[in-house]
């Protein structure tokens, strides 16, 4: 687990907040200082959230101290499942990773799903050594490696799956 200090986890929740169309410009900006995946990936996953089509889903940033977003994280449900979520992105900016953000603001989406019900939250990432510090972030914070699929994401390019309970029985 990241444990965190007093002062972090008071910090981070008090700046945990839903996103904002206002956010999505900042938002691409934390997704390009990772250098993980385009940010041109996120009109996509998060219109159906700012038009209210989607409902379900849950997009939480954290507030640096100029107000602007520094971190930032999408779950929504699995279909046909019984409490089965997916976080699809979590991502810190460069400048910020390292310090227990990260770390928080996936505490901070366990509690609120957990709260409402959800009972296992998966994750996935690619296999490519590029995401080494990625799997070991979900391995550091109790996710086990459920899954491996070989080549999903193009050849040579694994999908690695991460499991946690969220609940009891989970």
């Amino acid at each position: 687990m990241y444990p965190a200090s007093p002062s972090q986890a008071a910090l981070t929740a008090a700046r945990v907040r839903p996103v904002t169309a206002a956010d999505v410009p900042a938002l691409k900006a934390v997704i390009d200082s990772t250098g993980l995946f385009p940010s041109a990936l996120l009109d996509g996953m998060i219109a159906g959230y700012l038009d209210g089509s989607d409902a379900d889903a849950r997009w939480l940033t954290v507030a640096g101290d100029d107000g602007a977003p520094v971190a930032v994280a999408y779950a929504a449900p699995e279909r046909f499942t019984d409490g089965t979520w997916n976080l699809y992105l979590i991502a810190v900016r460069a400048d910020r990773q390292g310090a227990g953000v990260g770390g928080a603001l996936l505490r901070h989406v366990e509690g609120a799903l957990a709260a409402g019900g959800a009972r296992v939250l998966l994750v996935e990432t690619s296999g490519l050594p590029a995401f080494a510090r990625t799997r070991g972030f979900y391995h550091g914070a109790g996710y086990a490696e459920e899954a491996r699929i070989r080549d999903f994401y193009t050849a040579g390019e694994d999908k690695v799956v991460f499991w946690k309970a969220l609940a009891p029985g989970g």
